[in-house]
């Protein structure tokens, strides 16, 4: 299933990049009398979308690197690929079609061009068929390797300026995670003082009067004692879950749906274990995401979907929830889980519009 799914990408990615080629050629013929007129400036905003266009398609990013110029540059270039492309799609059609048509005739027992099946002609046809496909296919996938090159040299930023925007990146990611990891202490203080010490503050009054000759606070008291250990236990998880480390990603998340309150839907499919620092983040993206769920949106269930994209050699975590909607990325726990992701370089995307339903995606690189 899987692999035809990546063929049918494929075929698709082809076909659009063909059309577009030609949709390129006609759109330099018609801005060339424009840019002879010296008014660039509508070209090169209309060409700097389509080549973010033709980006998007191969599952790239152009980035804030190309200009107008650069963009047009990068139209131009494409063209003939994009032709080449939409050769090698007519040869494997025109391929398949003869296939067709030389089987169906000697089902039927009559002649194709004056030939009868035979043993010999069969396996000759066969051979020569498979190895057809086969350059046909290393072609398709040449043109889409090209494509993806041709997209990262003329359209991403100059060496230069990608040091520096990576250098301020890492400035920035810095910072963020000084403030996540100091907005984490402050929460766990938080629930130690206003939850945990409080209720120790109740038991320790309980056993004092039940010491006065008021026995029958003990029961009390024991509740109140499994009380306050089942906080520490979950003040604990907050800080780092122990059971990701012995167990997994898998059970870890598990663990999560049980204490969420709702109905949690999980779905852990990874072919091998993630690094401790992405299973870590991945973590806590989920657990995160699910409680904001439960408090905030009143959700009434959630979907979390954790897969690895072996090609890009990333692990995107998704988390759905059907409440409200609304969520903003300005609140503490959705800017501290941002923090997080960007620490390892990872992309953080929230989609929530008024009504929801309401998507938290993370896209974390393990490479």
């Amino acid at each position: 299933m899987r692999l035809a799914g990546d063929t049918l990408r494929l075929l698709t990615s082809v076909a659009a990049g063909t059309a577009s080629a030609v949709a390129h050629l006609l759109f330099l013929v018609g801005c060339a009398p424009a840019l002879a007129a010296r008014r660039p400036a509508a070209v090169h905003r209309a060409a700097l979308r389509l080549a973010e266009a033709q980006a998007r398609r191969l599952g790239l990013s152009a980035g804030p690197g190309p200009d107008g110029r650069r963009a047009l540059r990068y139209l131009a270039a494409r063209i003939p690929l994009g032709l080449l492309g939409g050769v090698c799609l007519g040869l494997l059609g025109l391929g398949a079609a003869t296939g067709l048509r030389v089987g169906a005739a000697w089902v039927r027992d009559e002649p194709f061009d004056g030939m009868l099946p035979s043993p010999d002609l069969v396996a000759y046809f066969g051979a020569a068929g498979l190895v057809l496909l086969f350059l046909n296919v290393t072609g398709l996938f040449g043109v889409r390797a090209l494509e993806r090159r041709l997209v990262r040299r003329l359209l991403a930023p100059d060496p230069a300026e990608a040091l520096r925007r990576r250098v301020a990146e890492l400035a920035e990611s810095r910072a963020g995670i000084v403030t996540a990891v100091d907005a984490e202490r402050r929460r766990i203080e938080r629930d130690l003082h206003d939850g945990l010490q409080q209720r120790l503050v109740a038991l320790s009054m309980l056993i004092g009067r039940a010491r006065r000759g008021r026995a029958e606070l003990l029961p009390q008291a024991h509740e109140e004692a499994q009380r306050a250990l089942a906080e520490l236990r979950e003040v604990a998880w907050r800080v780092y879950p122990s059971g990701l480390d012995q167990h997994g990603l898998a059970d870890a998340l598990a663990g999560v749906a049980e204490r969420a309150g709702i109905p949690v839907e999980v779905g852990c499919s990874l072919a091998a274990r993630p690094p401790t620092a992405v299973e870590t983040v991945a973590y806590f993206v989920v657990s995160e995401a699910v409680t904001n769920a439960v408090k905030h949106s009143g959700a009434g269930r959630v979907l979390v979907s954790v897969r690895d994209e072996q090609e890009e050699e990333t692990v995107v975590v998704r988390v759905e929830d059907d409440g409200c909607g609304g969520a903003d990325l300005s609140g503490g726990g959705l800017a501290g889980l941002r923090r997080r992701v960007a620490a390892i370089d990872g992309r953080f995307t929230l989609d929530s519009p008024a009504g929801g339903p309401t998507v938290v995606t993370a896209v974390l690189p393990c490479g």
